[in-house]
């Protein structure tokens, strides 16, 4: 029998596993996490918000799962979730950089506490319980019972810049585990299975996943607002072995002198069917003066905010806040809203072995309250991401090509036109309104994360900062073989995740 099968796994409340042990090394701990997204601001308390031994710690290693509320100074409270190894100290050489810390009393005294997902062998348990469907304690395991899933696959983590955690087992299936988690169902479980029962295959379908049910939903400051709605915690999806990160294969494009538009407009045209799918399987809206008020209303709010935070926005401000204008001018009349994917860029796209394009991790910008991401938008979001990611691919080499930007943003349209039969081009005050609040966020981003990179976003802030654009086409994409960028001397990072 499994360590997995044989364990029992025990769910305690948060007063019979007090987080005062382990309090002083995360809170010491979190804050460096890519994924801490509290970066800057003063922690003024930790709370445990549920605490399960998914494998208790005599069992050599033991995993501690946590639902952990952080509170800072500024008045914001966000949820996490931590998967925590716990071992006799001190740690194998191989586990040493997951160290968080050693309990010197309570419960764990004398164990060393590290980030479990690093461990191979709780990572496999992880991946047994997600095969084995049930619950403990207030976490439930589900899963696909059509979809084949393989029992003792390698793990490993997936490496890079990333907002949650991923796991990749041999070769089949990976697994993200999101770490800031919100009542309700995370968009990317929510999506993909849709696509799947409308019959779309340019996105993964979830094949398990597991979710936390907490009565009254976690707890917050005083006076918030608390759901039953569960907490979406993990997606198990094939892994698509093989295949190319569309931000990367751009960039090796162009360091190649090779053209890049055949490959924008089939990106295009899957774009196109991955929004015409979620439009059938899932309800649209039609936007009217009141939503497009609010739209714009939001945007206006933002671009106050960060301007605030960026100083270097304020000379275009004025400029800035005329394309919000504009869409609450246009009253929003007849522009249909729908499920989208809602943070839309190469780095979110898969070239498969087979050569088709792929859309994956349907979250959305994680800084944004899950109930903003799971609410319809018009499909032209996603495009304006699309559009500033090729912005970024030619940024990123010097010098600047704005050729080839031109020429993919041109054929990424005109394949999505193609298949939609509208070129989102056609709205210009709505396309211009999304690239404007996309290059605002950028800013924010690129200053708070990657200053040396805020001169990207900047250009584009100076080009849309203009009161009235000229109205212009995108240029058609030049033919094969034509003139490209010269390549840049050093690997560029990968755009904004």
């Amino acid at each position: 029998m499994s360590e997995a099968a044989s364990a029992r796994s025990r769910h305690s409340s948060p007063a019979a596993v007090p987080l005062g042990p382990l309090e002083p090394m995360l809170r010491a701990w979190l804050p460096r996490q890519r994924w801490f997204a509290g970066k800057g601001r003063a922690i003024t308390r930790l709370r445990l918000v549920s605490a399960v031994e998914l494998l208790p710690p005599r069992s050599t290693p033991g995993l501690l799962h946590l639902l952990v509320g952080v509170d800072c100074a500024d008045g914001t409270a966000d949820c996490y979730q931590l998967l925590l190894g716990v071992r006799p100290a001190p740690l194998p050489p191989g586990l040493a950089p997951a160290l968080i810390g050693r309990a010197e009393h309570g419960p764990y005294a004398g164990h060393a506490v590290y980030e479990g997902l690093g461990d191979p062998r709780l990572a496999a348990l992880l991946l047994e319980r997600l095969r084995a469907p049930g619950s403990h304690g207030p976490l439930r395991f589900d899963r696909d019972r059509d979809a084949s899933i393989p029992a003792d696959p390698a793990p490993r983590p997936l490496s890079g810049e990333q907002t949650n955690s991923s796991l990749i087992y041999g070769d089949s299936h990976i697994l993200k585990v999101f770490r800031r988690v919100w009542p309700g169902t995370n968009p990317d479980l929510e999506l993909p299975r849709a696509l799947a029962s409308a019959g779309c295959t340019r996105v993964p379908a979830p094949v398990a996943w597991y979710e936390a049910e907490l009565p009254g939903g976690p707890p917050g400051r005083t006076g918030a607002r608390r759901t039953d709605e569960p907490l979406t915690l993990g997606v198990l999806q094939p892994y698509l072995r093989g295949s190319e990160d569309g931000w990367q294969l751009a960039l090796r494009r162009l360091a190649a002198g090779a053209d890049f538009t055949a490959e924008a407009h089939a990106l295009g045209r899957a774009t196109a069917e991955v929004h015409s799918a979620l439009a059938s399987a899932l309800p649209t809206v039609a936007l009217g003066p009141a939503q497009a008020g609010r739209l714009a209303a939001g945007m206006t709010a933002r671009l106050a905010a960060t301007v605030r935070e960026v100083p270097a926005l304020r000379p275009f401000e004025d400029g800035l806040r005329g394309a919000f204008d504009a869409l609450a001018a246009s009253r929003g009349t007849g522009v249909p809203a729908q499920r989208i994917h809602g943070d839309l860029h190469l780095g979110q796209t898969l070239r498969t072995a087979g050569g088709s394009w792929a859309l994956i991790d349907f979250e959305g910008e994680p800084a944004r309250p899950l109930a903003d991401r799971r609410r319809p938008e018009p499909a032209v979001r996603d495009i304006a991401g699309m559009l500033r990611s090729f912005d970024y691919a030619a940024r990123s080499h010097r010098p600047f090509a704005p050729a080839w930007a031109d020429a993919c943003r041109a054929a990424f349209c005109e394949g999505y036109a193609r298949t939609t039969g509208r070129d989102p081009r056609e709205d210009p005050v709505l396309l211009r309104a999304y690239e404007t609040d996309k290059a605002v966020y950028e800013a924010r981003y690129e200053s708070r994360h990657r200053p040396d990179w805020l001169h990207v976003p900047m250009a584009a802030i100076r080009r849309l900062a203009e009161r009235e654009p000229p109205p212009r086409r995108l240029p058609s994409p030049p033919p094969p073989g034509s003139a490209a960028p010269h390549p840049h001397p050093k690997p560029p990072r990968r755009p904004l995740a």
